[in-house]
This record gives C-alpha cells, sequence and structure tokens, in this order.
C-alpha cells in the first residue's frame, strides 16, 4: 500500500515537472503585415490599441483599429474588409480623417444582443457603429472641437445599458462628458464645473471607470493637466475626500511628494523639495482596482513629478501613487504607501522633436501569481518598472529598452500581460519605438519578458511601407486576443508607420490573459463590478497531487 502510494505521488510529481517542462515559451512569429496600410503607404499609427471581436458571428474574428480612419481587417490575413473615416460611417463621402488615441471598444452598449464599435478622435468626434460600419441612432456627437484623447464604456447605473465617457485635450476645465447609448448627454454631465474641483485638459486616456466605494454604481476617476485628480459619482456629483484633508472633495486635494505638505494643502514652491514637488498627470491615467485583494478598490495612478519653482515640464521621474476611496494613501496591513516611491529614473528627453511621447499607463496584474498584484508601467528613463506592494521592483526589473551602445533613446509602450505556459510566472509583452531620424532606418521592437524582469525574445518589428519613412515602432499596447479562430492566441500591433501587424503566440493554447489590451478594454469592463481577474496560485499539474 505504501509502494502503491508512493508510486502515484512519484508519477504526479513527474507528471507537474513534465507540464512545466513541455509548455515553453516560444517566440512569436510574425502572421502578417500591413494591415490597412494603402498602395504604398500607411496610415500613422498613435496610441490607439486595436481591439478583437467576431463582429458577424461567423467563427473568424475580426480586428477593429484606427490610426486615423477605422478599419475591421480580416484576423486571418489581415485584409480590409471595410474602412470609414474617423466621424463617419460608410454612407458619409471620403474625406479628412481625424487621429485616433484612445484604444477601439467593441461591447454591446445597448443590450440588444449585437456588438457595437465606439471610438473617439482628434476634432472632437466620438461614435457608434454596429458591425457594418453604420452609425447607430443617435451618433456621432462632437462635445468639443478639441481632441478626444479618453475613451471608457461602463454600465455606471447598473440598468443593463452602457454609457459612453469621453475626455478632451481642452484649454478648460470642463473636460469629461458621458453619453447615454443612444447618444443622450446624460444628466450632470459634462465635469468638472462650478467650484467643486480644479482640472484642465486630459491629453493622454486617463479615465478609469469602476465602482470604488462599494456603492454599486461606478465612479469616473479622472486625472489631468493639474496636480489635482477628479472624481465623481455616476450622476456627476463629486465624491469626497477623507476628512484628514479638511472638508473637501477629490479634485480639490493636491498631489505632492511630501505627505505633510499634502496635509496642509499647498506648498511654498521654493525650491525645497519637500516644499516644491509635486505631481502633474497631463498624461497620467489612473486604475481602479483591489491591489491587495481584500474586498476594497483602491486607485492607482502615474504622473510627472516636477518642481513647482521651475515648473513643467521638465519632470523629475514617473510618480506612481496608490490612493484610497476616500483619497487618502494606501495604507494597509504590511503594505505602506504613505510615501510614493522616489527612484523610477530621470527622463532620457521629454522633447516631441525628438521622441514621441511616452505614455506612462499603469497595468494592474498579479504577475508572480502571489495573490496580490503587482503594478507596472514605462517612463521616459527608457525603461519598463515593475513595483511590487512593498513598493520595491524585484527580480531584474526595471527592463530597460534603451541601450546607451545604440547611440539613439529608446521608450516602451504600454505592456500586456499573460502567463502563455501556465508556469505561474506570467510574461509581460511590449513594443519599444525609436527616437526620430532623417536617415538610415531605426526599428522599434517586440519584447517578451518573464515575471522576473529576464528578456525571453526580442525582435524588429517590420520596416516602414513607405521608402522615404525612415522609423518605424509602435506607440500602442498590444493586443493579444485568438484572431483567426485556432487553438493559440495572436498579438495585434498599431505601427508608427507599418500599419498593424500581427504575430502567432505559438504553443499559448490556454494562457491565462491578465492584462489583454491597451488599458485593458473589454466587455467584462462595462459592468461597474469588474475587478482584475484572480487566478488559481497553483501550477496546473498540482492538482494532481491533491488527488491522493
Amino acid at each position: 500500500m505504501q509502494w502503491t502510494r508512493l508510486l502515484v505521488m512519484t508519477l504526479a510529481f513527474l507528471l507537474m515537472v513534465s507540464a512545466t517542462t513541455w509548455a515553453q515559451v516560444r517566440a512569436p512569429q510574425l502572421k502578417w503585415k500591413e494591415g490597412g496600410c494603402y498602395s504604398s503607404w500607411c496610415e500613422t499609427g498613435w496610441y490607439s490599441s486595436p481591439a478583437v471581436a467576431d463582429l458577424d458571428k461567423d467563427g473568424i474574428p475580426e480586428v477593429i483599429a484606427s490610426a486615423y480612419s477605422v478599419v475591421v481587417l480580416d484576423g486571418r490575413n489581415g485584409s480590409v474588409r471595410w474602412r470609414v473615416d474617423a466621424g463617419k460611417d460608410r454612407t458619409s463621402p471620403a474625406g479628412h480623417s481625424h487621429r485616433t488615441w484612445p484604444g477601439i471598444w467593441v461591447v454591446d452598449v445597448d443590450n440588444d444582443n449585437a456588438l457595437e464599435i465606439i471610438t473617439a478622435h482628434g476634432g472632437g468626434y466620438v461614435s457608434v457603429y454596429n458591425q457594418n460600419g453604420y452609425f447607430e441612432s443617435g451618433w456621432p456627437k462632437r462635445p468639443t472641437n478639441s481632441e478626444l484623447r479618453g475613451l471608457f464604456v461602463s454600465d455606471l447605473d447598473r440598468d443593463g445599458t452602457g454609457e459612453i465617457i469621453v475626455t478632451g485635450a481642452v484649454s478648460s476645465k470642463i473636460n469629461t462628458w458621458v453619453f447615454e447609448h443612444n447618444g443622450a448627454l446624460r444628466s450632470g454631465w459634462p465635469q468638472v464645473s462650478g467650484d467643486t474641483g480644479y482640472a484642465y485638459g486630459v491629453f493622454n486616456d486617463n479615465a478609469w471607470v469602476a465602482d470604488l466605494d462599494g456603492s454599486g454604481n461606478a465612479e469616473v476617476v479622472v486625472p489631468s493637466d493639474v496636480h489635482y485628480i477628479t472624481a465623481f459619482h455616476a450622476a456627476g456629483t463629486p465624491v469626497r475626500a477623507n476628512s484628514v484633508y479638511g472638508n473637501k472633495y477629490w479634485g480639490q486635494v493636491g498631489v505632492w511628494e511630501n505627505l505633510a505638505v499634502e496635509l496642509r494643502g499647498w506648498g511654498q514652491c521654493n525650491g525645497v523639495r519637500s516644499e516644491s514637488y509635486r505631481s502633474n498627470f497631463a498624461h497620467g491615467p489612473s486604475v481602479i482596482a483591489d491591489v491587495d485583494n481584500n474586498g476594497t478598490k483602491e486607485v492607482v495612478v502615474t504622473g510627472n513629478m516636477y518642481n513647482c519653482a521651475v515648473g513643467h515640464p521638465p519632470g523629475k521621474y514617473t510618480s506612481l501613487f496608490i490612493f484610497n476611496a476616500d483619497r487618502s494613501r494606501f495604507n494597509s496591513g504590511q503594505w505602506n504607501w504613505s510615501q510614493a516611491p522616489v527612484n523610477t529614473g530621470a527622463p532620457l528627453s521629454e522633447s516631441y522633436s525628438v521622441i514621441e511621447n511616452c505614455q506612462p499607463n499603469p497595468v494592474v496584474a498579479d504577475i508572480d501569481n502571489n495573490g496580490v498584484a503587482e503594478i507596472l508601467f514605462s517612463g521616459y528613463d527608457g525603461r519598463v518598472h515593475a513595483f511590487w506592494l512593498d513598493k520595491t521592483e524585484h527580480g531584474s526589473w526595471p527592463f530597460s529598452v534603451y541601450k546607451a551602445a545604440e547611440g539613439f533613446y529608446r521608450f516602451a509602450s504600454e505592456p500586456v500581460v499573460a502567463d502563455l505556459d501556465n508556469d505561474g510566472c506570467s510574461e509581460v509583452i511590449f513594443t519599444s519605438w525609436p527616437q526620430n531620424t532623417s536617415s538610415g532606418l531605426r526599428l522599434g521592437k517586440l519584447h517578451v519578458v518573464d515575471c522576473n524582469g529576464q528578456e525571453l525574445f526580442s525582435q524588429n518589428l517590420p520596416g516602414p511601407k513607405s521608402a522615404s519613412v525612415h522609423i518605424n515602432g509602435a506607440l500602442a499596447a498590444p493586443t493579444i486576443a485568438d484572431i483567426d479562430g485556432d487553438a493559440d492566441y495572436e498579438l495585434v500591433i498599431n505601427t508608427m508607420r507599418g500599419g498593424f501587424v500581427a504575430y502567432d503566440l505559438p504553443g499559448s493554447a490556454g494562457a491565462r490573459i491578465l492584462w489583454k489590451s491597451g488599458r485593458n478594454r473589454g466587455p467584462e469592463l462595462m459592468s461597474p463590478d469588474h475587478r482584475i481577474p484572480a487566478w488559481s496560485r497553483l501550477n496546473p499539474a498540482v492538482p494532481l497531487l491533491l488527488l491522493f
């Protein structure tokens, strides 16, 4: 009996080891390129991550993407199914199109059992299309002439239909609009109005929406081009801050590096660090997530720390903060974020003429499968950072895409996260892009890094289609999804000058997807109580042992 039990346990152990050995991460393989391009050139791609969905329910997924025009591509080969100019549909005459900054959303926004495509663009256009590229009734809308850089879809009030939240790169504190699924402006919006908070233009896809306070309805958190972060209930009323800040709303409490100065409510801006370092959130996105897995949500946000005696820019470093629902700084059990980490690295450059903007979009995912989240973001220092809740970077993190020997700067996109081989150590996947050049050829890369910050693979992205263009890379996060109906996942990437490209991820069938696209867009985010997926911490073979 003992020998039988020992034999069974030995076989189970060998199966566990074999599962870990066999399921090794393999290099991405280029599937197709130049999706959405014209005969001799491609539209310039910005920060918009593609979406993937089976729009026509034929079993073959489509890739829905936008650089300037909105295109629907066949996932198998990248061929164009249909195309419309931004802010127009298939009944409109061709004409000037506008840049697309935020990622594409594809959800059933009106609860009619059919998917809709939601987009936002330069020129202030926000649109809802049916699966064939025609406007849904009541659309498009144009709440501002300024560029819309933020888009989020959520069922704010749990009535079964989605609300569409857009933010703009405006020159006033009125920067956030909420529309009902039928195009009607929601009561209580736009915001910010009155004296409930300080705000200005939103120059990245900064807003996040979720049930922050456990009320059942969602809150909207919007960092903007000031050192304040606004937060609103579904009806547009401002969210109260903790009483330690006085009788204030979220948007009336400034974010300073020094907690004592933040509690006081003002700094002297005299050049002394404790009185002068504060964060600007022009490009500072938020994420609402339960970082410590205790049943309550927090707000994670990145900003650009600067010296207010000098002005902004220049920035000192990318600042990472975690706030509780009442705006106080996160401090729970062994995790104390009363003081934010400060050694994330000085910028290589913040000059748009040298290299495009680096967007520090935070990614909240449990990359080491220990039950609590890590926070990843890319910075102006040319590195991808990964912070554990103990406020340190473990293993080989941060990971640098900038190599001094190359002789030029390189920045990284927002990452996506997937445990491709189900070994409990998730892979972190992102792209990079190079500094501008007027001669030669510089290419960005596709990077795959393990949960410890060790590089697994790095390969050049395809070159630009036009011979007169000298760089290509990708500013936007990849999207990981099944785009061809087979067992494995693929990556779809919006490149700067080479159109949309796709890579196969061999051997990724059954992979656990923790953060799937830019700002992690998807139907599950429509619900106000959505949460970051909590995956089993066991190796898939371990349950075999537990049976005996």
